[in-house]
């Protein structure tokens, strides 16, 4: 692109060169021509083509007067055009990136205005991606404070109850309850420190994928009947359909059972009203991929919060998600675990249930020699 620009530009100044020296040689011959007429009318010399030095130097002066004149103008355009660029670039040095360079024509500078345009353009993006960044990394510290606070505080509060002065007065049962209720907001803490540290390397590449072949099918069983006492204490059935009794799949069998272990904890979080939660397992074995939705019919997720519900720390219900003691990081780690799979994740909600519905490569590492069983 660069030695395209450059040839186009020396091509065009040789030919502003040669179309000047043409015009100038033209203009000179006429003026020597009619001269020459002149001296002889006059009779000044004999010889009509003797002209005295006087006469020479006026020729050479006025030719390279005329011939600057011709070239200058010539290249007026180009220079022009080199100062708007300049004065372009002095302004988007100096941060004004929306600065634009009016396209004329299609030649180099039309083309190096595109890029300048393009250069603002870009550096602008980049200018915002990094706002979007230092915001988020606000946002990011901003939570992770919030939440590490609330049960730090709750755990300080019970824990200085039940060892202040006044904590000889307090009934066993008492003891007991506020020592409950500590330990299940240390838990707490220790349930998003844990999602943090995972977030975190998930985001930025840290884990290393085993793949090996994993039974979808038996996982989710298996998933489903570890989660039990919370489905008891939230008085929910669940169920598993399935099209295939069982299917095995390519897959790092720690980081599927993440996934699914997120998305049924939070239909069971957020399923409660609905009464059941419904697991159906889809294979369609000629596309190569596995379906699985998680259903719930509890609380309806609204449209607007759909597109941002596998961000971190989005909640669509803050309220409820405090009461629920969900982290927000749960359905963002559930997507990175889908991406590092090359699979999707979608969510919808209405009145008939909310349905996370992912999918997954049957096959996801056909090249790899050598897969373990898990």
């Amino acid at each position: 692109m660069k030695n395209d620009i450059a040839k186009r530009y020396r091509t065009r100044f040789i030919i502003n060169l040669i179309i000047a020296a043409f015009i100038t040689c033209v203009i000179e011959s006429l003026l020597i021509f009619n001269i020459g007429r002149l001296i002889l009318a006059f009779g000044e010399n004999s010889d009509a083509g003797s002209i005295s030095n006087i006469t020479m130097l006026l020729f050479v002066f006025s030719a390279v007067l005329i011939f600057g004149i011709v070239f200058y103008l010539l290249q007026l355009r180009s220079i022009n055009y080199i100062a708007d660029l300049s004065r372009a670039m002095e302004d988007i040095a100096d941060g004004k990136l929306d600065t634009k360079v009016r396209v004329e024509g299609d030649d180099e500078f039309s083309q190096m205005a595109e890029n300048l345009n393009n250069l603002g353009a870009d550096l602008e993006k980049l200018l915002e991606v990094e706002r979007e960044a230092e915001k988020s990394k606000t946002d990011l510290i901003t939570n992770i404070a919030h939440d590490l606070r609330t049960p730090l505080t709750s755990i300080i509060g019970y824990l200085d109850l039940l060892s202040g002065k006044n904590s000889a007065y307090l009934s066993d049962d008492q003891r007991q309850k506020y020592l409950r209720i500590a330990f299940n907001k240390s838990r707490r803490l220790e349930q998003l420190i844990n999602d943090l540290f995972d977030f975190t390397k998930l985001s930025y590449g840290k884990i290393t994928m085993k793949v090996s072949y994993v039974d979808i099918v038996k996982l989710l069983e298996q998933l489903l009947e570890e989660a039990y006492p919370s489905f008891r204490e939230k008085g929910l059935s669940y169920e598993l359909k399935t099209n295939v009794p069982s299917l095995e799949i390519t897959a790092d069998g720690g980081l599927i059972a993440r996934l699914f272990d997120n998305l049924i904890g939070n239909a069971i979080k957020y399923g409660a009203e609905g009464k059941k939660v419904i697991v159906r397992v889809n294979a369609e074995i000629p596309n190569d991929v596995v379906e699985v939705k998680v259903i719930n019919y509890g609380f309806v997720i609204d449209e607007k919060d759909l597109p941002l519900i596998f961000d971190k720390f989005y909640r669509a219900d803050r309220a409820r998600s405090t009461q629920t003691g969900g982290t927000g990081l749960g359905l963002a780690i559930a997507r990175d675990i889908v991406n590092m799979h090359g699979g999707t994740i979608t969510a919808a909600s209405d009145l008939n249930g909310t349905v996370f519905t992912v999918r997954l490569k049957i096959h996801f590492d056909k090249n790899r020699e050598h897969i373990k069983r898990a």
